[in-house]
């Protein structure tokens, strides 16, 4: 057969997808699936179907309608997956409904847009052959992930592998990373269809070769899965942190700032003497040059071997702004030392793209704390009594390079946000999952606290081991344990992956396949 040739997918099984509504409905839908894999659904083996509907429609349209699939496929994952963010827009940033409405479609929308330019690029790829569309299909999801990741300080949610912190893909994840696993579940979908074509078309070994292909992964993920790529320490740090439930109404309110701090006080007043104590991102809502008398009180109240890290806005003079500015930061007090600064900024939340345009616009665009300055890059761990913990804020938790790299010199993760932005939704439980596959893929405990939840301990294998549940005040206790040494993914970060879905784009690509 000639790969040239237009698409094959003409039988009565692909027919099925001849009417575009029912292509666009399916498109839609198989999108939508996506959502159902991640926390706190968890039903990741609909990861595969998804891939396999997306694909099984999308291999039979015209290269030119190859945008418009893809922009309906990423339309059913973000308008079901991440539409959590109008609660932010409406409840806390001061905005009428129908503004939060129009808000939150245009979000969803440009996230759409990623997938739809990684299959327009796919069909100029491809063109109409059905054999080079099968084999740059999990290449061009990987390379769409990457850019929706990156591009504009980037979106890196709702990434296939990350459900499988719970799956049989787990065992991969210290190797591969996140988009390692995704490209194994996009060429799974991708061969379910390609089987099912050869078998149709009596090309009985072919399509065995392919399942094999195929199934390796899934065989040796569980296998991986038992090796220890760290060493943990036997040694155990124990460890309190602090979830103070404090409303996401009065957290900025200066009347409620004295409430906020005595209520921290006294959840921590049994429990000075622990290892590691947590309080969560700006627990302390004030600067930390104001901040003076709370912070000398904390450290009299510390035991001689315990430290306590909070989150606290920083205000003074930063290289990178060249000026005086903020920046959302967590310190260590006590029996330790050292304070780091955010890098990955949350647009709109902590500063404001096109600011002098667009502040005062609408409530939305005047946030308390929206003016915060991006913190410099390779910053050093904390240290708390000898422990090197690696600190990320909020939404860099969600980045699985920047993480893995900045992993690399410490014995502990840990990650604090205030997910009350989101309400009662689904992206705090997304977020959690997040950190568990960041935990998994670096081969260390990760500690986790928020304002309202999910405050949690994550182990080395990516699983929960202590938590509390959400939207009360309370104290999770548990322990942690050190880690030495380097996943082989902390060592590579995403570069293999994305290194092979470019020698799939150059190899397979119309000019360089011969016809026949």
């Amino acid at each position: 057969m000639s790969l040239d040739q237009p698409s094959p997918f003409n039988a009565p099984a692909y027919s099925f997808f001849s009417n575009r509504w029912l292509s666009a409905a399916t498109l839609l839908v198989a999108g939508a699936l996506q959502t159902l894999t991640f926390s706190p659904f968890h039903f990741w083996w609909l990861g595969p179907i998804s891939v396999m509907l997306i694909a099984l429609v999308s291999i039979s349209l015209p290269a030119s309608k190859l945008f418009t699939a893809g922009f309906l496929a990423g339309l059913g994952l973000f308008s079901s997956g991440a539409t959590w963010v109008y609660i932010s827009i409406s409840e806390f940033g001061n905005t009428s409904i129908p503004v939060s409405v129009l808000l939150t479609a245009a979000f969803v929308a440009v996230l759409a847009l990623f997938p739809a330019l990684a299959f327009w690029f796919w069909g100029k790829l491809a063109k109409n052959s059905a054999v080079r569309r099968l084999i740059l299909f999990p290449a061009i999801w990987i390379l769409g992930d990457w850019l929706r990741g990156w591009l504009l300080t980037g979106f890196p949610w709702l990434y296939l592998g990350t459900a499988h912190t719970d799956g049989p893909l787990a065992g991969l994840a210290p190797v591969v990373g996140v988009h390692g696993l995704t490209f194994v579940i996009a060429a799974s979908g991708a061969a379910i269809v390609a089987a099912g074509w050869l078998i149709a078309r009596q090309r009985l070994a072919s399509a065995g070769v392919v399942a094999v292909v195929a199934l390796t992964p899934w065989i040796a993920a569980p296998v991986l899965n038992k090796v220890d790529w760290t060493d943990i320490s036997t040694e155990p740090t124990s460890v309190a942190a602090m979830q103070g439930n404090i409303p996401q109404q009065v957290k900025w309110d200066p009347e409620f700032l004295k409430d906020q701090i005595v209520a921290y006080l006294g959840m921590t007043e049994p429990y000075w003497n622990t290892d590691l104590i947590l309080w969560p991102e700006t627990a302390i809502p004030i600067p930390q040059d104001q901040a003076g008398k709370i912070i000398d009180h904390i450290a009299e109240q510390l035991g001689d071997e315990s430290t306590l890290i909070t989150g606290i806005p920083w205000y003074g003079f930063s290289e990178r702004a060249s000026d005086f500015t903020f920046h959302n930061s967590i310190t260590a007090i006590g029996n330790g030392e050292g304070i780091y600064h955010k890098q990955k900024l949350v647009p709109f939340g902590e500063y404001v793209p096109l600011e002098g345009v667009l502040r005062g616009l609408i409530g939305f665009f005047d946030l308390p704390m929206s003016s915060f300055t991006r913190g410099p890059e390779n910053q050093s761990p904390l240290i708390a009594n000898g422990t090197k913990v690696m600190p990320f804020i909020c939404y860099e938790v969600a980045y699985p390079d920047f993480l893995a790299r900045n992993a690399v010199n410490s014995d502990l993760l840990l990650t604090i946000s205030n997910d009350g932005w989101f309400g009662d939704s689904v992206g705090p439980l997304q977020h959690l999952q997040i950190a568990r596959m960041r935990a998994l893929e670096t081969g260390r405990y990760m500690i986790r606290g928020t304002n309202n939840g999910v405050t949690a301990i994550i182990d080395n294998k990516g699983q929960i081991t202590a938590r509390i549940p959400q939207f009360e005040r309370a104290v999770l206790t548990g322990e942690a344990f050190k880690a030495s040494g380097s996943t082989p993914y902390m060592m590579t970060a995403s570069w293999p992956v994305l290194t092979l879905a470019l020698i799939l784009i150059v190899f397979v690509r119309e000019r360089v396949i011969p016809k026949n």
